[in-house]
């Protein structure tokens, strides 16, 4: 059986499943429903039509597009990997409010099981697409409803905890899914897959550029604009291999996400009611931002279906509470705890250098 899984590349792991599998399923997510998402708006906002349906082109092919990425991430074979888009469709479709979560493992277990026939027949052609297909859309009737109705229902619980608790939810969905986003895992399919909108999506924001704008302020002195720039406005996930070294340079953008997510929540009362992958994408492009401005315009379904979120017309103060959750408070927040840490040792010249 070993020398079976090793000759078909099936690696049964927390890392293949958890990070490459996530992080590829992220990938997806926003070469779909993320970017349509941009590109709807953009057409909205500039009434061109030809631009509101190419977006609406992509967002339809949210489900399929994370199936496939999930299969390249587990490097299948292009018969099983093409096979994907259906079982996609079908997971998403079966699953419900919480159709990605369930995309997730239906997809892993038929690219598994795909990969596991393919090139064993001299009908390969049928046999691993039919094997495939047929194996992910049983799974999609069987399983795909109940991961769908709890991915719903804890993702409920959050927002609505949110709503109840703001001060000590804005601290932990800030930190957690603020963590999420510099793990090698995806806070942006996390997000998507929880629908964390609403006053829970606004501190997953928060947290998100806590790290992603803390990292980059902190670590200007060794890397200068093109690190500001890499991860500004790329990710936070490029001091994964510092914080493996010294995690202690991970405690000023996390204590900024602490101080940043109960503002959103409790003072500029800051709802990010866009798409929900874009609670858990940070500066990341300025996806965040976009999203809670487009959740200010046009509320996403999710949006109304969670929270019932309303179309709103921005005001000086919803702005600000943006630049300053945003930006500002990260950058002065992480400078300062980091400036105190290096006084004390824990963090010293270098440990913020970003690997060439």
């Amino acid at each position: 059986m070993k020398e079976f899984l090793k000759r078909k590349n099936i690696v049964i792991s927390a890392k293949r499943y958890g990070i490459d599998a996530l992080g590829a399923m992220a990938q997806g997510l926003f070469c779909s429903l993320l970017i349509g998402t941009i590109i709807k708006t953009l057409g909205q906002q500039l009434s061109l039509e030809f631009l509101v349906e190419m977006g609406g082109f992509a967002s339809a092919m949210a489900a399929p597009a994370m199936a496939v990425a999930i299969g390249y991430a587990l490097k299948a074979d292009p018969l099983v990997l093409f096979s994907l888009a259906a079982v996609g469709q079908a997971a998403n479709a079966k699953g419900g409010a919480g159709g990605p979560l369930a995309v997730l493992f239906i997809a892993i277990i038929a690219a598994e099981v795909g990969k596991a026939v393919s090139k064993e027949t001299k009908v390969d052609i049928l046999v691993t697409p039919f094997v495939t297909i047929f194996t992910g859309v049983v799974l999609s009737y069987i399983i795909a409803p109940p991961i769908g109705a709890v991915a719903n229902a804890f993702g409920a619980l959050i927002n609505k905890t949110t709503e109840l608790q703001p001060f000590w939810m804005g601290i932990a969905v800030s930190v957690l899914v603020g963590i999420a986003l510099t793990l090698p895992i995806s806070s942006a399919a996390i997000c998507h897959t929880l629908g964390l909108v609403g006053l829970a999506g606004g501190a997953a924001v928060a947290g998100c550029c806590a790290q992603m704008v803390g990292f980059a302020v902190m670590s200007f002195k060794e890397n200068r604009w093109g690190g500001l720039v890499s991860q500004g406005l790329g990710t936070s996930m490029l001091q994964m291999p510092n914080i493996v070294k010294n995690p202690r340079i991970w405690i000023p953008p996390t204590l900024a996400s602490a101080i940043t997510g109960p503002i959103a929540t409790c003072f500029f009362r800051l709802q990010m009611n866009g798409a929900p992958v874009n609670s858990g994408m940070g500066t990341c492009g300025l996806c965040g931002q976009i999203g809670v401005w487009t959740g200010w315009l046009a509320p996403s379904e999710k949006a109304v279906e969670m929270v019932n979120a309303v179309t709103i017309t921005p005001t000086a103060f919803h702005w600000l509470g943006l630049i300053l959750i945003c930006f500002v408070l990260p950058a002065v927040l992480s400078w300062a705890f980091c400036q105190v840490l290096r006084k004390m040792g824990w963090i010293k010249e270098g440990d913020l250098t970003l690997p060439q």
